[in-house]
């Protein structure tokens, strides 16, 4: 976010490149870049004449290369953007000579998304000296709570650990999918509102105790009760929990469980850093391991492996959810 932040400031301030190679496998600031300079550049009188829209689909180097060469009318620069440059990738070497010698009244955006260029080839070095490189990576799951934090606090807002860790656990590390349901709630909620379960539940559809995070707290604690009711709701509304997204997120817990198991200091403060968790989540791994020794812990995530397999008809003659996350409830609790 920060490096996104200063190409925008950057672009802000004049210092505007003659091209933005915008590359990587999270396609969120690909498009925020892109929407950026798309609506900033050019006035809406000169937008006319002088911003073009392709489709990496329907376009050529060749094409795209002739485009950029051409001068604007009336105009300080004109802006070539192609989206979904990513379906380029077997010319995209054929860039290299433009990128050599750029058309200085020209702004070539390329949105080449879910894909990155070979660092070590000579056409991602000469976009990098003549214009802007930009790669977009991938979040793992455990920055998106952090990153949800800092996008509410951008808009006025903040949230419960509890309601960040079900965004979390229900859209993975989908940046535009959180993005949209938070846009959701800033227009529902008054300015300096906290979001609470209450709030996802109502308004994005997630419901606050049937939910992944709080499966596997139930498991954490041994409410074995609860567990098994968590489990049944899922198997009656698979398409809003999907198996694979449940196991994941138990398999998560558990990992995170053998990885406190091994610190030698278990402060609040390590534990946090360490497994990367809200101090707010610390006490859940403190009550677990009490409940599940490391032995245990391991027996565990080979069962939560074998419900995996399973679950892709390897070994079983597909077995309802119930029956499959039953079974992983009784190898968890006996």
């Amino acid at each position: 976010m920060d490096e996104v932040l200063k190409i925008i400031n950057d672009i802000k301030a004049g210092n505007i490149k003659p091209i933005y190679f915008l590359m990587g496998e999270e396609p969120y600031y690909i498009d925020k870049i892109t929407e950026y300079l798309e609506h900033n550049l050019l006035t809406d009188d000169e937008k006319g004449f002088n911003q073009m829209v392709l489709y990496g689909v329907d376009t050529t180097i060749e094409d795209i290369v002739a485009n950029a060469k051409r001068y604007p009318m009336m105009a300080e620069r004109q802006v070539v953007i192609v989206k979904e440059a990513q379906n380029l990738v077997k010319t995209i070497d054929k860039l290299e000579s433009y990128a050599e010698n750029p058309q200085p009244t020209t702004v070539l955006v390329m949105a080449y998304k879910y894909k990155t260029l070979d660092k070590r080839k000579k056409i991602t070095k000469t976009l990098t000296k003549h214009g802007l490189v930009f790669e977009s990576k991938k979040m793992y799951e455990n920055q998106v709570g952090q990153w949800i934090n800092r996008v509410l606090q951008g808009r006025g807002l903040s949230i419960e650990p509890k309601a960040n860790a079900m965004l979390v656990a229900f859209m993975g590390t989908d940046l535009s999918r959180i993005s949209n349901e938070l846009t959701k709630l800033e227009i529902i909620l008054p300015k300096g509102s906290t979001i609470t379960p209450h709030h996802i539940e109502e308004n994005i559809g997630f419901s606050k105790d049937y939910n992944a995070f709080e499966f596997r707290n139930a498991i954490g604690v041994k409410n074995q009760l609860k567990a098994y009711q968590i489990a049944e709701y899922f198997a009656q509304n698979q398409k809003e929990n999907p198996l694979v997204l449940v196991n994941g997120q138990v398999f998560s817990f558990f990992s995170s469980l053998l990885q406190y198991h091994g610190l030698k200091d278990k402060s609040p403060s390590n534990v946090a850093k360490v497994l990367r968790v809200n101090p707010f989540f610390v006490n859940d791994y403190i009550v677990a391991a009490k409940n599940y020794p490391m032995k245990k812990v391991s027996s565990v995530i080979a069962a939560i492996r074998d419900l995996d397999v399973k679950s892709k008809g390897v070994g079983a003659n597909a077995l309802p959810v119930s029956d499959l996350l039953k079974e992983l409830l009784v190898k968890i609790f006996n």
